[in-house]
């Protein structure tokens, strides 16, 4: 898992790519990714299967803060990103969520 920042010098914003790898969903049908970004919508921000198995989805956001975030794999597993800037205590349940700094 990881993501690459891509700061745009004509709006304030950052297009991060998102990419999950099929080794942390295999045989997965469908990954979502849900955060702070699209108001933790598991349905709004779909990622795009590629033909290695990696999923992908390009997401723009403003720069200056942190955001946190999950991957859903299937609609029931969640997944966190192994290479996220930082990790922080999740509200719900005992789990850590994903944190992109941008």
């Amino acid at each position: 898992m990881s993501f690459k920042k891509q700061y745009l010098k004509s709006k304030e914003r950052c297009k991060v790519t998102f990419r999950l790898p099929k080794d942390a969903a295999p045989g997965a049908k469908s990954v979502h990714i849900v955060g702070e970004f699209n108001n933790w919508s598991a349905v709004e921000t779909p990622m795009k299967p590629l033909k290695s198995g990696d999923f992908t989805v390009i997401v723009e956001l403003a720069p200056g803060r942190e955001y946190q975030f999950r991957y859903l794999i299937d609609q029931t597993t969640w997944e966190n990103d192994w290479e996220a800037d930082r990790y922080v205590k999740s509200d719900f349940g005992d789990c850590e969520n994903s944190v992109v700094a941008v």
